[in-house]
């Protein structure tokens, strides 16, 4: 089955309080399943952006989770900005990456805005590809008036109401735009003026609404911080209209005024593609592909490679035993298992997710140390024999890690067999299978490094450790 993956990336309402940011930021990591990317604060714009992604529930539900802790800390009528907002968490836009379509986005976002109404009393607008009405699918205009003017005008006005909620704003949260859109650039260029009205010009060559590139949203804003007037920009699909083909006509433009280029920024994340097409055009390299950057052909092979690779390392006999790292595969498949079973009842369980990566990088760890004893057992002695010593009690060490960490897997999961529906117990009763026999297996591995440990006081430890096992 193709992996089902989506990003979100929110912006709150808040820049310039780090410990509110904070916040935000570990109501996201609250949720199983989630990864989270990044953060970008600023002051002038008194505005955050988080980027995190993952499987569509747990995503969902960590934008949840983040609109609930800006609605607790984010009051708008003490709140000033350059850039618009009409809500404490302003914007929510969900991404596809993997598997799903901008269709099945769309779909989470109405999910998602009814739960915010719910959850919350915070009214929903729909935006870009999730917008139930053709005149909201631009942001800009669902913001026109930004919190002030349409608390207001939403009173009298009807075609101001919210797709979801009341027709009146949220007293201190004001309203969130959610919406399902493609990869997005956040872009920023500085000018090296003060003068905004320079920066208004430019954002008004610049964007398509006023006449310029296609794909291209710009506003121009004053950064009184730095002393500098900003451009600030969304790419809307950088294929389309290029990163550096905007940043030439920005350029251009200021030359006009006299202006130079001070410096741009990117907030959030930006798709490695866009970067490659610059390179393709400022270096006009005729033999550029993807596979001429290193990080690109490096992940390329890893991925190649992935779990035929494994298996061709579980196979190999030059260094012994592999009993440690099958077992440290089969714990962290039973934790994934786990992490998905419990995101699908909606019942989030962060030790899995915990198990999970800890059993993860026992596998990188367990390949590790046996090729240390393999190459200990080719020094000649006593070095040698020494270093081999050292070398079986450290793998040893970590199989009975393993095993440990398998066992308290396996209560947990028979924990969760009581507090679920009957439907998962046929997924519960394969991760608890697959949790057991990491645990028997990293116990045999165990076995097989200290059988060569001379140490009386590490084997006395061991065994004592081992036993308790056994006999739960």
């Amino acid at each position: 089955m193709a992996r089902r993956l989506i990003e979100c990336v929110p912006n709150f309402s808040e820049g310039r309080d780090p410990e509110k940011v904070h916040a935000l930021v570990a109501a996201v990591r609250s949720v199983p399943g989630v990864v989270f990317l990044g953060q970008e604060l600023d002051a002038d714009h008194n505005r955050s952006v988080l980027t995190f992604a993952g499987v569509p529930e747990a995503v969902v539900e960590a934008a949840l989770r983040a609109v609930g802790k800006a609605v607790e800390l984010i009051d708008l009528n003490e709140h000033s900005g350059v850039h618009p907002r009409i809500g404490a968490a302003d914007v929510i836009p969900f991404v596809p990456i993997e598997g799903l379509t901008l269709e099945d986005c769309a779909h989470l976002a109405h999910q998602a805005g009814l739960e915010i109404w719910r959850r919350f009393q915070v009214p929903v607008y729909f935006y870009e590809a999730a917008a139930l009405r053709p005149e909201r699918v631009n942001l800009e205009d669902v913001r026109r008036g930004q919190f002030e003017g349409l608390r207001e005008e939403v009173l009298t006005d009807s075609e101001r109401a919210p797709d979801v909620g009341d027709p009146r704003l949220h007293p201190t949260a004001g309203a969130a735009a959610v919406g399902a859109r493609k990869v997005l650039i956040a872009f920023n260029i500085n000018l090296s003026t003060p003068d905004v009205e320079v920066a208004k010009k430019i954002a008004r060559a610049v964007r398509f609404s006023s006449g310029g590139f296609r794909y291209v949203k710009a506003i121009g804003v004053p950064l009184a911080s730095r002393h500098l007037a900003q451009v600030s920009m969304n790419l809307t699909d950088f294929e389309q209209t290029p990163v550096h083909r905007v940043f030439e006509a920005v350029r251009a433009e200021a030359a006009r005024y006299g202006v130079g280029i001070a410096g741009s920024e990117i907030v959030g994340l930006i798709p490695r593609r866009a970067l490659e097409m610059a390179a393709e055009s400022y270096l006009r390299c005729e033999n550029f592909t993807p596979d001429a950057v290193l990080e690109d052909r490096l992940a390329k092979e890893r991925q190649e490679g992935g779990w035929p690779e494994l298996l061709e390392a579980l196979a190999a006999p030059e260094h012994g035993t592999q009993a440690a790292t099958a077992a440290a595969v089969a714990g962290a498949l039973a934790a994934a298992l786990g992490t998905g079973i419990a995101a699908l009842a909606q019942q989030p369980e962060p030790d899995f997710e915990t198990y999970r990566r800890h059993l993860g990088e026992a596998i990188e760890r367990q390949r590790e140390a046996l090729e240390v004893v393999a190459a200990a057992g080719k020094l000649p002695p006593p070095e040698g024999e020494e270093r081999l010593q050292e070398a079986l009690k450290h793998a040893a060490t970590l199989a009975l890690e393993v095993a440990e960490r398998a066992y308290h897997l396996v209560v947990r999961l028979e924990e969760l067999e009581h507090e679920l529906p009957a439907r998962f117990s046929a997924d519960l009763a394969a991760a608890r299978a697959l949790a057991g026999a990491a645990k028997t297996a990293a116990l045999a591995g165990v076995g097989r490094h200290v059988e060569g440990v001379g140490d009386p006081g590490f084997l006395e430890q061991m065994l004592e450790r081992m036993g308790a096992l056994e006999s739960e």
